[in-house]
């Protein structure tokens, strides 16, 4: 039998797996309210690992840097027992809960014009900080372990677009992308550089993963938060630059990217990504079209309907994992086994435990 390392590397260059590998993330809240239902906990108290308590195939090992203009910055303006606004290295003024997962409020902008980005931010990316990479020497270590459990490691980061939203904010982003198109790639070209440069020292110095992830949520319901043309125009090429720098280290890279795909996916082709996470099925996704229209290109990781799993309806459960493995076998498709999203309060500790049943009978039963 593969290993999980050796049956996902199989499926992102084009080949066959063993097994249908399994993937997925509970949110850090989540995580609290199942141990108060039975999950064990660590010496800490809190929720153990959940890559070794479920079994997951996929390990993040490392790739997170600090990508600010300003490195370490992270001042508390305004703060309650539930939540803080933090202004952080780019000037933004962001409220995060402090207890519930999820993306934060957006509070005020500094980084309104191109002007600003060139007199207080763009220099301080410009000119190479070695401390933006923290522990490489942790990384090194997180990866041997993993490694060392057969997983599938990899790095993951943020990259253009997120950091652009955590900058400008949407207001801003959006009519600079419209109306300042010159900004934007000299945005993209400064961050492609830093991450590249970054990377290239990782990847030499704590060691070469499996894979790499890029998360940008690209798409909301129905929809993505701009027309693909503009994707296409400034800011799929740095995507293609960086895979291409990832493909000479012979690393397969995963696009993660929330909400509506499908415009997306002929530009996720063309830059070269293997593979593509989550399909979520709420924003209008159909993993079943994908896999008959992109299967021979993409791999896919995830599509399970989280609804599903928050229904409580072990019938239901069963149902949906069945349709989604049997469906994706059908179609050929290369794909590994996980929710189309990530996993919320909303479900509960004994029906996901129910659900890897489902999912680990339809694994033996049904080999790619």
């Amino acid at each position: 039998m593969q290993t999980s390392a050796q049956a996902i590397d199989n499926l992102l260059r084009r080949k066959a797996a063993e097994f249908v590998p399994l993937h997925d993330s509970p949110w850090g809240d989540t995580l609290r309210k199942w141990t108060g239902q039975g999950m064990p906990k660590d010496a800490n108290g809190n929720a153990v690992d959940p890559i070794d308590h479920f079994g997951f195939d996929m390990a993040h090992c490392g790739g997170w840097f600090d990508w600010m203009p300003r490195r370490g910055v992270s001042e508390i303006v305004e703060e309650t027992g539930e939540w803080k606004i933090v202004r952080n290295g780019a000037g933004a003024m962001l409220k995060w809960w402090k207890e519930k997962s999820g993306t934060p409020e957006h509070i005020g902008f500094h980084m309104t014009t191109r002007e600003i980005w060139e007199r207080e931010y763009r220099p301080l990316l410009t000119t190479f900080d070695r401390a933006r990479l923290g522990d490489l020497p942790g990384v090194a270590a997180g990866l041997a372990r993993r490694r060392s459990q057969g997983k599938w490691c990899y790095y993951g980061n943020q990259f253009i677009w997120e950091n652009l939203r955590a900058s400008l904010g949407d207001e801003n982003m959006f009519i600079a992308l419209a109306t300042e198109p010159a900004w934007i790639h000299d945005f993209s070209r400064v961050y492609t550089d830093l991450y590249k440069a970054c990377f290239k020292i990782i990847l030499e110095e704590a060691g070469k993963p499996d894979g790499v992830w890029i998360y940008e949520d690209l798409g909301y319901r129905d929809r993505l938060f701009v027309n693909p043309r503009i994707l296409e125009e400034l800011i799929f090429p740095y995507y293609r630059e960086m895979v291409d720098f990832f493909h000479g280290y012979d690393l397969p890279v995963i696009l993660h990217s929330c909400g509506y795909q499908e415009p997306m996916l002929p530009l996720a082709v063309q830059a070269g990504f293997d593979a593509v996470n989550p399909m979520e099925v709420k924003a209008g996704n159909d993993i079943f079209k994908y896999a008959e229209r992109y299967g021979d290109r993409l791999a896919f990781v995830g599509g399970l309907d989280a609804r599903i799993l928050e229904s409580k309806d072990r019938p239901r459960i069963r149902k949906g994992i069945t349709d989604l493995i049997t469906g994706m076998r059908e179609r050929g498709a290369r794909f590994v086994y996980g929710s189309d999203h990530s996993l919320s309060t909303e479900i509960d500790y004994q029906d996901f435990l129910y659900s890897l049943s489902v999912y680990r009978e339809l694994r033996a039963e049904l080999p790619v």
